[in-house]
């Protein structure tokens, strides 16, 4: 059955990507994923403005439809470069991942599909927070 995903995801981002804002970098990024429960698709793609660093990845853009059409947890995610290659998120990207996805999603990478706890070894996330009670601990 996973096995079946990766093709409608990768044409998720492949089209996702066809619709990025990248006129500085030139580099259009697609993203596709799959929400637990209902099995539907989100997909983001970058969206890049004159002050460079403050540019939204494509991830930002797919995290924020999972939300806006009813949020969920993510259990399979690709994301692609203008030209359909597969690329990996970069480390931001990845903590964003892990916090709508967790340990075991599985991400599509240039070498495999792997595991997020393998992309992010030793995770900070919402249970570090809850772990160090009211205020971080202060």
């Amino acid at each position: 059955m996973t096995e079946a995903i990766w093709p409608a995801l990768r044409a998720a981002a492949r089209d996702a990507a066809s619709r990025a804002y990248a006129p500085y970098s030139h580099y259009p990024v697609g993203a596709a994923a799959r929400v637990a429960g209902d099995g539907r698709t989100v997909t983001g793609c970058n969206v890049e403005n004159a002050s460079y660093g403050i540019g939204l990845c494509a991830e930002c853009g797919l995290v924020s439809a999972l939300h806006a059409t009813g949020g969920g947890r993510l259990t399979h995610f690709t994301c692609c470069d203008g030209d359909g290659r597969t690329i990996t998120p970069c480390g931001r990207c990845r903590q964003l991942l892990w916090e709508h996805g967790g340990p075991d999603l599985l991400v599509d990478t240039p070498e495999g599909i792997v595991r997020m706890e393998r992309m992010l070894p030793q995770a900070f996330g919402p249970a570090h927070l809850r772990d160090a009670g009211p205020a971080g601990g202060r």
